[in-house]
This record gives C-alpha cells, structure tokens and sequence, in this order.
C-alpha cells in the first residue's frame, strides 16, 4: 500500500458529509468494513473470471473479515490460505468455494488436520513435497509447487519481492533439476507463482514471459497454473484487458485452469478507520494531532510498507493551509502516520476518517502498550451501520497469560 492514494476512487457515499453526519455515533477507534465497495470489487473480478474462465480466491492475509464472506461468495470461487488457521476459516466460512493453502514449510503435528479442510495445497520445496505430497495425494488432494521465475519487477520494496536474491520462497529452475524426480513430478498437478505486489497488468506480462522461459517445458503436463496475488485489479487505472490476456494465453498455451488469488484487490478501498484527536502539541514549527488510533498498533502497514493512508477531506505531503503530523499515543517515537495538510485547523475531539482500511489492518493489528483493539463495525448496502464485534481488556490480558 505505497503513495500515491490520491488516484484512488473517493469515499464512498461520503462526499460533501462531514464524518461526524456519517459515523459520530459510534465509538472511537473503530474499523468500518463498507459492504457496497466490497460488491463493487467483487463485480470487476467476477467479470474477469467470466471473460477468461479463470478462478479468483481471496487471499486471506490481507482480508479475513469472515462476517462479509456472504457478500464476497458470490463472486469468488474460495479461499486461499497460508497455513492451518486460514486455511480451516475458509473451510467453515466459505464453505462452498475451494480452499487452496500454500506455506513456506508445513508443520508435521498440523499437518493432517490441514488436509480436512484443504483441497489444493501448494509446497514451497521439492524436500517438502517428498515429505508430505504422498500422504496428501493418498488423500485425495491436488497438489502444486510454488516456483520461483527469477524476474524481479518491483522498484524500492524489496521486503516484498520473493525474486530478490537469496528469496526463500519458490523454487528455481536450477533447484528443480537438481531435486525434481520423475517421482516427484508425477505427484504435481499444477505450479504456483507469486512475484507482484500491488502491481499493475504489464508486471504479470513480463512475469508470465520468465515462467514460460524457466518452466515452459513442465506446464503441458499440468492441469492448473496459480499466478498468486499482488494484481491491483480493482485499482482504477489498472490494466484489465492485459490481465485477460495474460490469462486466455496461459490457458490456451498450457491448456490449464489459471487461478487468481488478489487480497487487496477483493477488498481494496473497502473499510474505514474512525479516529478522533486527542491532543494538539507543537514542537518547533510542527503541529502534531495526537489521535486515539496508532499507526503501529492498528495499521501496521503504514510502517511496514511505509505508505499513507487516504484521509478524508485532507491532503497527504502537508499540501494545504493548515499541516499536521497525525500520530499515535503510543511511546514508540515513530509511531507516526504522516503530515497531512487541512483547510483548516484541528481541535480537540475532531473526528477523522482514514481510507482503505479493510486490507491488513484487523488481520495485523496488535496491543503493544496496552492500546485497545478498535470495534469491528460495517457498512451495509443501504449505509447503515452494525456492530460485528467488540474487544476490551480480556481480548490483550488473554494473550499474555492463563488468569
């Protein structure tokens, strides 16, 4: 989730409100997942799978809010997993669509409990599939290996880019022909690839180019091609008639199901984070609004990544006449979410509206400090509010001990 939100489609059904006309009952802070964005992401990549024929899967590490399966259902074919707890969510949750897992390494004590609930299951590494591919095969399972292309087409996040050197994700084409026995081979019935991160159609294009070089030889003889997440589908400016073709002409070439499996893009500009300020102080000829929601606690991704969030009625890069640096309460000196510029100036109990943040937000936020959880709340189609759930001091005590 880098810069340059300004492209982003506005709030929707906000424009010309103040946040407190749309969400001042509720309590601060809070999440707000927006279901009508939701249908609409929905509606472009049910719109994909029907012109292509492909299968698209909700990554659930970026979005795990399982009240809005339901809604998402309709237009996804499953889950996708990155271990036993996803992977039993989309199972139970999503019951009807298929539940794909891909882990860097299973565990054994988890592992035949994964396949209960798994139908795909994708292995980082020939040792893994020697180990656990036969006993998922006897089970029934369709087994894939995740592959590794070499082809870097990420600028400046390198954390994110599983083709940097040395990556321990995917496996080579050198590793492949060392390792990869005939035995081996037979157990697979499709090959797996994640190299984007938020990134546009022509960045898969060239992807596409790498796998055909490096395992070209291999795909006739798979039934099904996984080309992971990171596509920006629902982005408005992306590329989604380069996408389709990037599709037919692996299903065409290979003669394989493809499958999709976006996290962002299912539910990218889906969700709302309602703060309010705290406090204004100043050090120097900076104003700095201390909120009651912490970057570090509940949007982690703004340090992770680092990136800043859409505001509501603000600009980011301190564009206008009245700039603040919005922060967190939290003693971590960094925990700070950036400097916005307003028409005007803060108070006191001020109610601010931070955009997309349905997307690794609830599935990565913490208590550090002590801070509370924030509610879970949605957005209906019809904009009306409901509580999904709550947490308070048993939520952060629960996790660091047993009374």
């Amino acid at each position: 989730m880098p810069g340059g939100w300004d492209t982003r489609p506005p709030f929707l059904g906000l424009e010309g409100r103040k946040p407190e006309e749309v969400f001042g009952a509720l309590p601060t802070p809070c999440y707000v997942l927006d279901e009508q964005m939701l249908c609409r992401n929905g509606e472009i990549l049910a719109g994909v799978a029907e012109r292509t024929g492909c299968k698209i899967l909700l990554a659930q590490k970026a979005f795990s809010n399982y009240d809005l399966y339901p809604t998402l259902a309709p237009y996804l074919a499953g889950t996708e997993a990155s271990g036993l707890y996803e992977a039993r969510l989309g199972g139970e949750e999503m019951s009807e669509g298929e539940v794909h897992v891909f882990c860097g390494a299973y565990r054994q004590e988890e592992f035949q409990e994964l396949l209960k609930y798994a139908d795909h299951i994708v292995f980082n590494s020939p040792r893994q599939l020697r180990k656990f591919g036969f006993m998922a095969k006897e089970a029934g399972k369709s087994l894939g290996l995740r592959i590794n292309p070499e082809c870097s087409t990420q600028e400046g996040h390198a954390i994110y880019d599983p083709c940097a050197p040395g990556s321990r994700l995917g496996t080579t084409r050198e590793v492949w022909n060392r390792e990869m026995t005939a035995e081996l081979v037979e157990l697979l019935d499709g090959l797996h690839f994640h190299t984007l991160c938020e990134q546009d159609a022509d960045a898969l294009e060239l992807t596409l180019q790498a796998v055909e070089e490096k395992f070209g030889d291999v795909l006739p003889r798979m039934k099904w091609l996984n080309m992971g997440g990171g596509h920006h589908i629902t982005r408005p400016d992306y590329d989604i008639a380069r996408l389709d073709k990037c599709i037919l002409y692996a299903k065409e070439k290979w003669e394989v199901q493809v499958y999709l499996e976006p996290g962002e893009a299912v539910a990218l500009n889906a969700g709302y984070l309602v703060t309010k300020v705290l406090d204004i102080v100043r050090n120097g000829q900076v104003q700095i609004a201390i909120l009651d929601s912490s970057a570090t606690c509940h949007m982690p991704d703004v340090i992770e990544m680092p990136y800043m969030p859409p505001l509501y009625g603000a600009k980011a890069e301190g564009k206008g006449c009245y700039v603040y640096r919005l922060a967190g309460p939290t003693c971590l000196a960094g925990d700070v979410i950036g400097d916005y510029g307003f028409d005007h100036e803060l108070r006191e109990g001020d109610m601010l509206l931070f955009g997309d943040m349905a997307i690794y937000t609830t599935c990565k936020n913490n208590t550090f400090n002590g801070m509370p959880l924030p509610d879970i709340w949605k957005r209906d189609r019809n904009g009306e509010l409901h509580k999904l759930t709550d947490f308070g001091y048993t939520d952060f005590k629960m996790r660091m001990g047993s009374k």
